[in-house]
């Protein structure tokens, strides 16, 4: 396993009145498996439909009713686990976890605890200043998802819909390796790009199709770990940040004042800005884990492991590696463009689109700064970008073959996102071409040295001020002379 070790001056402490506290941080993630069928039955997993549309007698639990292991759902968490360089167990058993609850029909949820489907793994978590450190991965297990009760449809009556309930999850258990809110908010970032990548969850946090308990705690920096409290159910990364910094100070205020943290299960309010008690936190034990008798040990030959394995995708740190070693880019560029699949896939059809090879540095400047800056303006994500990375290409071609300038590809660029086109045919038709006649480009200079005498002599004495001719007959020339041209002419003209 690689080692990522995070620098002493990047642990986040938290200020309290008699000191600094370090928070400690770790995640389970609910990530709901990428199927059309639930875990243990053949009833549908789409989002959406009437309440208990999509609800088997399994489901329902209904007398009789046995459950039947989902291949794909299988195969889907041993496809994860191989995505964070995780051990895959070969052998493995489900368990029933026993409680009640109204949207639980059974009265235990069929899960795994001491011997998951996946053991321990790591993911290598990158921040914005440049530092990257690894959380490990404790363990992936597989477990259907209960219903939805619903409280707020009348005055008097709660309602259940079943529709969720059987819905495989892979819970993603990580170590307790996070030190701050921005921490556990790019180590889920990451994780959920990976998930996306592999196809074994679509990440939709408003679908509820990825959710996070959070486990925090607070102590004096090296000290010995705190009481933790876990908040259950936190369903946005904005939520999570917001979540950890409220009540790793209402710990902070209790202990100082003198009380104890008690271990519990509390929920975040993010319109009051507060946690809340839920319940004591239940242990094991509470929960009577026995195997389930209905469903036979999981044992996965290791063939089949290898044969996942092949046919996995490029996943995003070896992606990150490739395009900064074969595209020459900053670890930053490559960072944003192997964020999310689609970006990357586009990125790659700009460089390596129409037969020849372009500068890689030059397409990731265009995509990240021209591109994304007007699909963010837009509220739009890369798939439902109006232009195209054909054009985009096109666009790069003509200012490599020195047809438009930079400042023109600009403007090109807006009329291809708001009316569309062929770039080389807006080009021709609206004179867009830049002014490479020297002829040209030295009338325009002679007519403003000519009108300001008084320039010309203050930028032979101080030279820097050519941005100021440069400007005018960039001016004078509607954007369309050649920048180069232009420099080497004034140089020349003004004898600097």
């Amino acid at each position: 396993m690689t080692l990522h070790t995070r620098p002493a001056e990047a642990k986040k402490l938290i200020s309290g009145a008699t000191g600094d506290w370090e928070v400690v941080i770790g995640m389970e993630v609910h990530a709901q498996v990428a199927s059309n069928a639930k875990l243990f039955s053949g009833a549908s997993t789409a989002f959406g439909g009437e309440p208990n549309d999509h609800v088997s007698l399994v489901d329902a639990a209904m007398p009789g009713m046995l459950p039947v292991i989902n291949k794909e759902c299988v195969a889907q968490a041993v496809r994860t686990g191989l995505g964070l360089k995780a051990e895959i167990n070969l052998h493995s058993v489900f368990d029933r976890k026993n409680y009640f609850y109204p949207d639980l029909p059974q009265g235990y949820q069929i899960s795994q605890f001491k011997q998951p489907v996946v053991g321990e793994g790591e993911v290598i978590v990158d921040l914005l200043d440049g530092e990257s450190f690894t959380v490990g991965i404790e363990r992936l297990h597989l477990e259907q998802d209960a219903g939805k009760s619903i409280h707020d449809l009348s005055p008097t009556l709660s309602f259940v819909d079943l529709n969720r309930s059987g819905v495989a999850l892979m819970e993603i258990v990580s170590r307790p390796d996070l030190r701050s809110a921005d921490e556990a908010k790019a180590y889920v970032t990451k994780l959920r790009t990976i998930l996306r990548y592999l196809g074994t969850c679509d990440g939709d946090m408003e679908k509820g199709n990825l959710r996070a308990d959070v486990n925090v705690s607070v102590r004096r920096p090296g000290g010995p770990l705190g009481t933790r409290c876990e908040i259950k159910n936190v369903n946005s990364i904005r939520f999570i940040g917001q979540a950890i910094e409220v009540e790793a100070r209402r710990q902070i205020e209790i202990l100082e004042d003198g009380g104890k943290i008690d271990q519990e299960t509390r929920l975040f309010d993010p319109n009051k800005g507060e946690t809340r008690s839920m319940r004591s936190k239940e242990e094991a034990h509470d929960y009577r884990y026995f195997p389930d008798p209905d469903l036979l040990p999981l044992d996965i030959k290791p063939e089949w492991v290898e044969e996942l394995k092949e046919n996995l995708p490029e996943l995003p740190d070896e992606k990150k590696a490739r395009f900064i070693a074969e595209y020459g880019l900053s670890p930053y560029d490559a960072g944003v463009l192997v964020a999310e699949r689609e970006t990357a896939d586009y990125f790659e059809q700009v460089v390596e689109g129409g037969g020849a090879k372009r500068d890689g540095k030059a397409a990731a400047n265009f995509v990240i700064n021209e591109l994304f800056g007007r699909l963010n303006k837009e509220g739009k994500d890369i798939t439902s970008s109006p232009v195209t990375p054909q054009q985009i290409g096109a666009i790069l071609d003509l200012i490599g073959e020195g047809t438009i300038s930079s400042k023109i590809a600009k403007d090109l660029f807006e009329i291809i996102f708001t009316e569309g086109g062929d770039p080389r045919v807006v080009v021709e038709a609206r004179g867009m071409k830049q002014v490479t006649d020297t002829g040209a480009i030295e009338k325009v200079v002679d007519e403003i040295i000519a009108a300001n005498p008084d320039k010309v002599a203050q930028v032979q004495a101080k030279p820097t001020m050519l941005g100021w001719f440069v400007g005018q007959a960039m001016k004078a020339s509607g954007g369309k002379a050649n920048p180069q041209a232009l420099n080497d002419i004034l140089k020349a003209k003004l004898g600097i």
